[in-house]
């Protein structure tokens, strides 16, 4: 078989490689081990498929948090606004919600996909599925600048597949069971790039302290966050948050969860020496286990403290004004029940503990100094965090292959000859709302223009 160019991974950027690609008139094999293409992309959004976001380019940058630079050339290459001119132009209609946030009218990712899908067979893309690639053909070159000259690709089955160019777009390596296992990043080591550590990214966090599961469940709404570690502190916020069985979850803490990973995480069990996913790892994680404070199951990572502002519209000393006001006129009632304008649900059970007043005192008991703890805890409400949940609740894998050691405009490696990479797998990460799947579009279009053109 001979193809002009070959891709390595159909998510996200290897689609849209291979659509720019064919775009330019280039012969594209297609390959996924997978039996569908996008399976992340399937489940992006709950299933209804945040394709990206539609705030001005020049704001996107600010939504990214690793090696935003990078990105400028490819993302004004292709932007979210050609993203979805596509999919409309292709029967997918779009529709905006808050924030920016861009989703298929029908709320369906399988959508998004079958559109992709479409374009993809429209172009004569070969798509080879169910398919795994071994390693890279390559040709030692006797070159200053570069070490090899990709040349195509081996199969599991034996075959080889030359080609002119490769890209590869395997991802990185959270949520592995939707093909990302990271088994291509030993692959590309091999080859001279080297490997920024792998950590999970926008994922819940484990805490310390066993509160959170009393309040399991739990939604805040409108509170804001902040994170101290040594003299670092990260903040983040106002928006939504949950306790679970374990710690925190929900859009502000996975925000916030990056920041903590790439500073203070430690080192995943899950992850086998070449950064791929150990094999039959999952299979000893059974689905009834509770993995809350299991150090196997989770990322321990260096003691950070947590802080809720349950009230960041309100400054601590109308807070405390507002609370003397209860309890003068409420003297007789209990300390828990003076709580009730102030926190919702399980908040009011467990807040008397926190700050270690009885839930039963009397609310004309309550000191000076108790009302000024109280207040400073609604203000900053302490966790410990101890690490992150791991991998496999990842929404992104932050790390990956070093940004330096690719070009920006072709995303062409600086190290192989005719080697491409784009998407997840690359050293870069944003924030929730589209602005990663846009990354991975931008990305894997940049490097399927430039590769048609060897």
């Amino acid at each position: 078989m001979v193809s002009d160019i070959v891709i390595i991974g159909g998510g996200a950027s290897g689609i849209m490689a291979a659509i720019a690609a064919s775009k330019k008139g280039a012969l594209v094999t297609l390959i996924e081990k997978e039996e569908r293409l996008g399976r992340k992309v399937y489940i992006t959004g709950k299933g209804r498929c945040n394709l990206t976001n539609a705030c001005d380019t020049a704001d996107y940058f600010e939504n990214v948090l690793k090696n935003p630079r990078f990105l400028y050339s490819s993302v004004y290459g292709f932007c979210a606004d050609d993203m979805m001119k596509m999919l409309e132009e292709n029967g997918c209609p779009v529709k905006m919600e808050r924030g920016g946030r861009v989703f298929p009218v029908s709320d369906r990712s399988q959508d998004v996909l079958s559109c992709l899908e479409r374009i993809l067979n429209k172009n004569k893309v070969k798509i080879l599925k169910k398919t795994k690639v071994s390693g890279i053909l390559r040709r030692a070159l006797d070159d200053d600048t570069f070490k090899y000259k990709a040349e195509g690709v081996f199969l599991e089955n034996g075959e080889k597949i030359s080609s002119d160019a490769v890209i590869v777009c395997t991802g990185g390596v959270s949520y592995a069971a939707t093909g990302s296992d990271g088994n291509f990043f030993g692959q590309l080591s091999g080859l001279g790039h080297s490997i920024i550590p792998l950590h999970p990214g926008l994922v819940p966090f484990v805490i310390k302290e066993e509160y959170p599961a009393r309040m399991q469940g739990l939604s805040l709404k409108n509170v804001s966050v902040s994170l101290k570690c040594g003299k670092k502190k990260f903040k983040a916020g106002p928006g939504e948050m949950i306790f679970t069985h374990f710690g925190l979850s929900g859009p502000l803490i996975l925000s916030l969860s990056s920041d903590y990973s790439r500073n203070f995480g430690g080192v995943s069990s899950q992850l086998d020496t070449d950064n791929s996913i150990k094999k039959n790892y999952y299979d000893s994680l059974k689905k009834d286990n509770d993995f809350g404070h299991h150090e196997s199951a989770y990322v321990k990572g260096e003691e950070a403290i947590l802080c809720i502002d349950l009230k960041p519209a309100v400054s601590a000393g109308e807070l405390e004004e507002r609370l003397y006001r209860e309890i003068d006129g409420n003297k007789n009632k209990s300390f828990s029940n003076i709580l009730s304008p102030f926190l919702p649900g399980q908040l009011r059970e467990v807040f008397p503990d926190m700050v270690n007043i009885a839930g039963d005192k009397k609310a004309n008991s309550i000191t000076k100094e108790e009302r000024k703890k109280i207040t400073e805890y609604m203000k900053a409400l302490p966790f410990t965090v101890c690490g992150t949940r791991d991998f496999n609740e990842a929404i992104i894998t932050l790390g990956g292959i070093n940004v330096k050691e690719v070009d920006p405009g072709s995303m062409g490696s600086k190290i192989v000859k005719g080697l491409f990479l784009a998407g997840e797998l690359l050293d870069i990460d944003a924030y929730t709302g589209g602005f990663n799947l846009q990354a991975a579009w931008s990305t894997g279009y940049a490097a399927g223009s430039a590769a048609a053109q060897i």
